[in-house]
């Protein structure tokens, strides 16, 4: 494997849009997502009002990358090999006494098997794995903290209910219908909610498109929402931008194989017409899948094997799918990349990047907190103590082995990279590298060993 990367070297690009080209207010928008799911629990399905009732200090419970254990009603931080690295019941965090209690010695969750390598889907268990979710997590914890207060539950159930107002807010309808609270919001007060693409951003995007690039926006959202979103944050010019836009994908089920793969569909007036045998050209589709969109892109690109780069937040829906179903480049978008990564740790470091290949991202990010949590630590690493004054010993966490595993490369936000030539080569994710080769611009700090300690590459 190349131990460099470069878009130079692709023929298609393709993007998700939430939280990749999409970026939002965090605060505002957690708050919005909450209220959503609070109301209609309270409202439709009896719970207690109390759970509309969040005050600022709740956010810090958030935190991508946790395990929702539906059984027991805790919260997982797991470790690489699924060891329990932090937990809680509801939002009580638990002492190292009581994982070591609940979890055995080994301190190993039941269902890693099931997940790792895999993000399968599970009744048992729900995996917090983008910014759009998050706000569920606090919700549900929440949820448990009140059923223990009015009577002791054995067996939790409120799944389904979280369900039910996730269907409720998000149906393909609900846009158009203004049902929910969602939706209406953020049709009311877009600017309150996302954040607009910087000019760098959409030249980049050009860049990319003059230079020969098919460039392909794939997202779960329908159409009319993703218009939405796109007419405010790129202009209403964007579809001048992609060559290839698909809504309601349902990642990850649109990289899937064969028995899974939906047909595209077309679209008119944001309602989906007669399924298509394939693609014959270029435009705007709904539902689909890879295998059928490849065709089309050895069309355009005129061969056999064209090379796909693509963008996403999710490991489970983006990166993970298009790693291993497709063999297409991932460039994971990670803002805690933006949070936890040091200056100062790297730049004394042969292997930093120089300065003027950092392009002007230093000035220009945009602060996206909430994305660090004090009650969950560092979504990177963490430390495994015992009982009896055992030494604590560092560990990766079990995301920060997944972005090693299926992602190319990992950025902040597409900001950190569009000042950049298209032909700039990063380090990329490699077995027999260090762990933190592949971040751009700078590896998170608790990656990069102290200068007492060895480079290794486990």
């Amino acid at each position: 494997m190349a131990e460099h990367f470069s878009l130079a070297d692709s023929d298609v690009i393709g993007f998700d849009l939430d939280h990749t080209l999409c970026r939002y207010n965090v605060p505002e928008t957690f708050a919005l997502i909450y209220d959503s799911f609070a109301q209609f629990l309270v409202e439709q399905k009896g719970y207690d009002r109390e759970l509309m009732t969040v005050t600022p200090d709740c956010w810090d419970f958030c935190f991508k990358g946790l395990l929702l254990d539906l059984e027991d009603g805790n919260l997982l931080k797991l470790g690489e090999d699924g060891t329990v690295l932090r937990a809680s019941h509801g939002t009580r965090i638990l002492t190292v006494e009581e994982i070591l209690e609940t979890y055995g010695k080994k301190r190993k969750w039941k269902h890693f098997k099931t997940i790792n390598g895999t993000f399968a889907r599970s009744g048992k268990y729900h995996f917090y794995d983008n910014y759009f979710d998050l706000p569920g997590a606090l919700l549900c914890a929440r949820v448990v903290d009140l059923l223990d207060q009015n009577r002791n539950v054995k067996k939790y159930e409120f799944w389904k209910d979280v369900i039910a107002s996730i269907e409720y807010n998000y149906k393909a309808s609900a846009f158009k219908e203004g049902s929910g609270i969602y939706f209406p919001s953020v049709k009311k007060d877009p600017g309150k909610y996302l954040l607009r693409c910087s000019e760098s951003v959409k030249d980049w995007l050009r860049r990319l498109k003059n230079a020969g690039k098919v460039l392909l926006l794939i997202t779960s959202s329908h159409s009319d929402y993703c218009r939405l979103l796109c007419e405010y944050i790129l202009g209403e010019d964007f579809e001048e931008i992609f060559d290839i836009i698909i809504t309601n994908a349902l990642k990850p089920g649109f990289f899937s194989q064969i028995p899974q793969q939906r047909p595209f569909r077309t679209l008119a007036n944001d309602e989906e017409r007669e399924p298509l045998p394939s693609l014959e050209k270029p435009g705007w589709y709904s539902q689909g899948n890879w295998s059928h969109l490849n065709e089309l892109l050895k069309t355009i690109t005129g061969k056999s094997e064209p090379k796909a780069v693509y963008f996403g937040d999710s490991m489970r829906s983006d990166i993970f799918p298009a790693h291993s179903y497709n063999n297409c480049e991932t460039v994971l978008v990670l803002e805690e990349l933006e949070v936890e990564a040091s200056q100062q740790a790297t730049t004394d470091r042969k292997d930093s990047e120089p300065l003027e290949k950092k392009g002007k991202y230093e000035s220009q990010r945009q602060k996206m907190s909430p994305v660090v949590s004090e009650q969950w630590g560092s979504y990177f690493v963490d430390g495994v103590t015992g009982l009896e004054g055992e030494a604590e010993t560092q560990v990766h966490t079990w995301c920060s082995n997944n972005i090693n595993t299926y992602s190319t490369i990992a950025i902040p936000s597409l900001q950190a990279i569009a000042d950049l030539s298209l032909d700039h080569k990063f380090p990329r994710f490699c077995p027999d590298q260090p762990r933190f080769k592949g971040y751009y611009p700078r590896p998170p700090a608790p990656l990069v060993p102290r200068p007492s300690e060895p480079i290794t590459q486990e």
